[in-house]
């Protein structure tokens, strides 16, 4: 099998090399950093990529783009991150394996020669960390407390008279406020709706039904 390297550690890849050169595979490159990597991939279209997580332009943008170019090379990751979230990420990505760096050398070469077969690359290991991720209960999501931007009672009595069409100064009178206050709650409300002008404001709370215009 034709592969290629993708790796920061030059130690480390010069180790791996040799492994596979042993078990009969060519490797048919080395990179260093996510560029690097594809760009050889697509050069060179080794069967297999062994690509590391953590390297400089990141080995998950590097196979997201390996992936899309070239979906008939596999890709595997080699690597020191046992986070779930880099697991699922990379499967997402277009991986066809997650392979953790201190596994025995017998069995990374078993793990090759299923990536010949053409099966995925995943030890028990890393299949029982899959399987009790999936397995966890859903975390259930209770409705959020308003936060910051709600509109409170005064804000919201100013945003119906203003839907009313009314001017400031009509504003204060109903409400009984100064026209300074009028204001004051016309900017929060502003603020807390993102809008830029009162067009704006009305637009909004007719289309999503913050007050009862009448």
């Amino acid at each position: 099998m034709r592969i290629l390297l993708a790796d920061d550690h030059a130690l480390f890849r010069d180790g791996v090399a040799s492994l596979l050169t042993a078990w009969g595979h060519e490797v048919v490159g080395q990179a260093a950093d996510a560029t690097t990597a594809v760009a050889m991939t697509l050069e060179r279209r080794p069967d297999l990529v062994l690509m590391d997580v953590a390297m400089p332009g990141g080995g998950m943008t590097a196979t997201r783009e390996i992936a899309a170019a070239a979906p008939s090379i596999a890709i595997v990751m080699l690597t020191a991150s046992e986070d779930v979230d880099d697991l699922f990420d990379a499967i997402k990505a277009g991986a066809r394996g997650y392979l953790l760096k201190n596994l025995e050398a017998a069995e990374l070469r078993g793990m090759l020669d299923a990536v010949g077969r053409g099966e995925a690359a995943i030890t028990p290991a890393i299949a029982a960390r899959i399987l009790a991720e999936l397995a966890r209960p859903a975390v259930r999501v209770e409705a959020p407390a308003p936060g910051p931007d709600a509109l409170t009672e005064r804000e919201l009595d100013v945003l119906r008279l203003v839907v009313a069409r009314e001017r400031n100064k009509e504003i204060a009178g109903d409400l009984g406020i100064s026209e300074n206050t009028v204001k004051f709650h016309l900017r929060n409300i502003l603020d807390k709706l993102h809008a830029h002008s009162r067009t704006e404001i009305v637009a909004r709370a007719m289309r999503e039904k913050l007050v009862d215009p009448g």
